[in-house]
């Protein structure tokens, strides 16, 4: 459906068709649409959605999009989306927020969501703790599978993952265990039998890139997080990492660009927000290339006695600056995904001087030749290939 489909839908008041059609749509695919239309309808069209979907719609709603609905809702309509969003995404979206509005929309939500929301709003915001949710299946040690998969019937419903559960006693993990096993597995079998204690956990204040990498270094689909005492407190889950991950990258590639990382999209980013990223690092670059300019200068007589060789300074220093553009992709790339580390350094200076030094001589050699060919001058092709 398009928003003009949609549109008309509205006009002629075919609210039941609009309702059939929302119910089969997905969550990200809906928010996007919803985010086309004029604000008026937009109220109108998200009203429509069931109190769940509209909590899972709004979650993948842009900051800017959830703020005018909100200034559009009552607050019991507040209070549903904030009760009904898992607790990491209500989190995300709180803190986007100018602090008074938070304190107004906290106010609108039953004491349970709000003690949650709370105590991960205290955590630093590139901390496992910041990313992590609450809802999560846990059993007790001495449950049967029969047990634990009526629990998972009860309350996976208010979990954001029920592919993986978690043993604890007094608030201590002991393992996991996989949906999978539970369902494959003898009904009167003890949940400890099937479970896995050697698993892989974070604390709430490691640094959540290299959470995010353990999801892509094991293959996972949630973590659980520990306090400093080792009790359990949340999970992190993979539509979590990936949006770290998404972060992590933008962040390297801006750098990677010579300009200061920004959060906000490209096209909600002001042009005067543009134009100060960029600015500090091409002012740097342009006043470091008067260190060439001085080089140059100082061999004024060699130009007036060789004027050709000024046609080639463009082709040095384009080919210096794509062969470090070249260097720097790889080597920003293997930091990102973890394959390279600081500790590193010299093993990567080895390696990329034993690259340089091969793709020097094999671009000098070409150069020679096509300057032997093109100008007859053994000497010019000497010397441009010893620059190269």
């Amino acid at each position: 459906m398009t928003k003009e489909v949609l549109k008309k839908l509205l006009d002629e008041k075919k609210f039941k068709s609009i309702h059939e059609v929302l119910s089969q749509y997905n969550p990200v695919d809906l928010a996007n649409l919803l985010g086309e239309m004029e604000h008026e309808d937009l109220v109108v069209v998200f009203r429509m959605l069931k109190k769940d979907a509209a909590a899972e719609v709004f979650s993948y709603m842009d900051n800017d999009l959830r703020q005018i609905l909100v200034s559009m809702f009552s607050k019991q309509e507040v209070k549903n989306i904030l009760n009904a969003m898992f607790t990491d995404d209500a989190v995300d979206f709180l803190s986007d927020m100018p602090a008074n509005v938070v304190a107004q929309l906290l106010e609108n939500v039953d004491s349970e969501t709000r003690a949650d929301i709370n105590h991960l709003l205290q955590y630093p915001d590139d901390s496992a703790g910041s990313i992590m949710t609450l809802e999560f299946v846990e059993f007790n040690p001495n449950m049967t599978v029969k047990q634990a998969l009526e629990k998972i019937r009860l309350t996976g419903i208010k979990s954001e993952t029920v592919y993986t559960c978690y043993v604890v006693e007094k608030h201590k993990l002991l393992g996991t265990v996989s949906a999978k096993d539970l369902m494959t597995s003898d009904s009167e079998i003890n949940v400890t039998e099937l479970m896995d204690d050697n698993y892989i956990y974070v604390n709430t204040v490691d640094d959540r890139e290299y959470v995010a990498n353990l999801f892509r270094k094991y293959g996972l689909i949630a973590i659980p997080v520990l306090d400093s005492e080792g009790y359990i407190v949340g999970i992190v889950t993979f539509d979590d990492a990936i949006d770290v991950l998404t972060e992590e990258v933008t962040e390297d590639m801006n750098k990677m660009a010579g300009m200061t990382s920004s959060e906000d999209p490209y096209l909600k980013t002001s042009v005067w927000s543009h134009a100060g990223h960029r600015i500090p690092w091409l002012m740097l670059l342009m006043f470091s290339a008067t260190i060439t300019g001085l080089i140059l200068a100082k061999y004024e007589a060699a130009f007036s006695a060789m004027p050709l060789l000024v046609t080639f300074i463009p082709m040095l220093s384009s080919t210096g600056g794509n062969c470090g553009s070249q260097s720097a992709t790889l080597i920003i790339r293997g930091l990102s995904v973890d394959e390279i580390r600081f500790s590193d350094t010299f093993k990567v200076v080895w390696k990329e001087l034993r690259v340089s030094l091969i793709v020097g001589i094999v671009l000098a050699l070409a150069n020679a030749i096509r300057i032997i060919i093109v100008y007859n001058n053994f000497m010019l092709a000497v010397v441009l290939s010893l620059s190269l």
